[in-house]
């Protein structure tokens, strides 16, 4: 990951385990990763309101679930990036591993009879949680919630190509579209952690407004959120 840059912000040194490729306070004295931070408006602002629209729908308490648990991860990710302190990148990360437990039991949820539980998977999906929980606040190795968090990423995205394949075909386009938008998204977070000097030095060089298309970890946000969103549509 990027060193920590050299200014300093009103949030003090960085307390995370982990620190991305935008420089530090370079926009905003209180705000460590401005545009890390700022993107995180994908995760909250469309999910709100499909969380007032499922309100006014009618439908289950379980998409209402799925809409709250996705703005719940981009609060905790403004809250991390604004102040790279490690509470609140737990508040970032740990939400992402709840979220995908939701995403999963609905898409296993998406054949039953209306306002039925399913309470084994239920009970399989809280315990994950929770040990996945525990794990990582004993061991704060990023790399074991990556791959905790690529896990129910794996199941939901084998789970959704089965959908729209083999029982709502007329739904492959959406299906698609989530998925592409998410998978950008991914290549974009792989790019910004492998060439950051690269992108760095090339930032020192552009006008800022032009520097900043090139945080990529914020493109990551804005694509990542946006797949999650229309994944719920599905």
């Amino acid at each position: 990951m990027a060193p920590a840059a050299d200014r300093e912000g009103y949030w003090g040194p960085p307390t995370s385990t982990l620190e991305w490729c935008e420089e530090n306070y370079a926009v905003s004295y209180y705000i460590a990763e401005f545009w890390n931070t700022v993107s995180n408006l994908i995760f909250i602002l469309p999910p709100i309101y499909g969380a007032i629209q499922t309100c006014k729908d009618g439908l289950e308490k379980r998409y209402l679930a799925a809409y709250l648990c996705l703005t719940a991860v981009g609060l905790g990710s403004w809250c991390f990036h604004m102040t790279l302190k490690y509470e609140m990148q737990l508040l970032d990360e740990l939400p992402m591993i709840y979220s995908c437990c939701v995403f999963v039991y609905c898409l296993y949820e998406c054949f039953k009879y209306k306002n039925t539980v399913n309470y084994p998977l239920l009970f399989l999906l809280i315990t994950y949680s929770f040990v996945v929980s525990i794990i990582y606040l004993n061991l704060k190795e990023p790399v074991f919630h990556q791959i905790m968090y690529g896990t129910l990423v794996s199941i939901i995205v084998l789970r959704s190509v089965y959908i729209v394949l083999w029982v709502y075909p007329w739904l492959r386009g959406l299906g698609y579209t989530s998925l592409t938008v998410f998978l950008m998204g991914f290549f974009l977070w792989n790019v910004d952690n492998i060439f950051c000097d690269k992108l760095r030095a090339l930032r020192e060089k552009m006008p800022p407004v032009v520097g900043a298309v090139t945080q990529f970890h914020a493109w990551w946000h804005i694509l990542t959120g946006l797949g999650s969103y229309l994944h719920i549509l599905l």
